[in-house]
């Protein structure tokens, strides 16, 4: 694949946007298509981003033979089925997070990929980042010790009412799965597999969680601490500890623009790491580097490891009592 990749984007919301605006950074890669429900909002999303061709529903995107990857932006529930359209289509696929509502999805939808020998990946950008991965590279060095513990939280007040999205049970509402991902996902990125997870929650109206915190215990040892919120503002930080000292990524930790790097008996440190744009080129530019070396999957977000993370979230939400109505499905 020398020529130009051209994307398809599934879906004409917010992270929509933010990924056709990040493709603008991305090299050797174009927006090539949109699908949307309605023909109308898919034309209203096309002439906001230049894009040649507007579907007015997912499954001409997934036959569009001038697509060459998909990247799915549609609400939590919905993204099982649209990877497998993709995927039943020819298509590879970069889903966004969660990957699916619980891991029997996930486990279908990879298996499938693998029948069809096609790319597919979670879009968990923050793996991306030139922070994280500097982070990585130094943990690795041994720069503290053998990593032991991870301490992750990610809270906001929204604000919103009971029909907002981010509380609706049949839109996969509820911070676990919105915003507990991401320290989950870092927590198993940092310290391995996670052995393990216990969660306490408090449940709204609605009945999803509108905050939680959870412990992680890894296979490999070393133990994680976490939390996420609708209800609450937090530092947003993601602390990595060893015998030797702590990598600091500081607020937001899902941009990882700085990292402090403290460890006993030196100077403290502070790095400032690029970001393409809004970030969200970083896995765009990964997803372009493993189709054109013909890889099925990305290292560093390998599809087993999306399974095992949404095993955990389901061992979790058994936990707290969260259910949503895509569980039978």
């Amino acid at each position: 694949m020398n020529q130009a990749i051209r994307w398809g984007i599934l879906g004409t919301g917010i992270i929509a946007r933010q990924f056709a605006e990040a493709l603008r950074h991305v090299p050797d890669a174009q927006l090539q298509a949109v699908a949307s429900r309605t023909q109308d909002t898919a034309l209203a999303f096309g002439r906001d981003f230049d894009v040649p061709t507007c579907h007015g529903n997912y499954a001409a995107l997934a036959a569009d033979p001038e697509v060459d990857v998909i990247y799915i932006a549609t609400p939590h529930p919905l993204h099982a089925d649209n990877a497998r359209l993709c995927l039943q289509a020819g298509k590879p696929v970069l889903c966004e997070k969660p990957f699916t509502m619980h891991a029997e999805q996930a486990r279908s939808v990879v298996a499938l990929a693998r029948e069809k020998e096609l790319f597919l990946m979670e879009a968990m950008w923050s793996r991306f980042l030139p922070g994280i991965v500097e982070a990585k590279r130094l943990i690795d060095s041994g720069i503290i010790g053998r990593a032991q513990h991870v301490q992750a939280d990610f809270g906001y007040y929204s604000g919103v009412g009971p029909e907002h999205r981010l509380l609706d049970p049949a839109l996969g509402g509820g911070a676990l799965l919105d915003l507990g991902i991401y320290p989950l996902s870092m927590a198993a990125y940092f310290l391995g597999p996670v052995a393990s997870a216990h969660a306490i929650a408090e449940i709204g109206l609605t009945g999803v969680d509108e905050q939680t915190a959870f412990t992680l215990r890894h296979a490999g040892g070393g133990l994680s601490s976490c939390f996420c919120s609708f209800r609450v503002t937090t530092p947003r930080e993601l602390v990595i500890s060893g015998p030797l000292g702590s990598v600091r990524i500081a607020r937001p930790f899902s941009e990882a623009r700085h990292i402090t790097i403290d460890v006993t008996g030196a100077e403290e440190r502070h790095l400032t790491m690029p970001l393409l744009g809004n970030g969200y080129a970083h896995e765009a530019i990964e997803v372009g580097r493993c189709l054109r070396a013909g890889l099925r999957e990305s290292p560093v977000m390998p599809l087993d490891q999306t399974v095992a993370l949404l095993d955990s979230l389901d061992q979790m939400r058994s936990q707290i009592g969260l259910r949503y109505p895509a569980d039978g499905a």
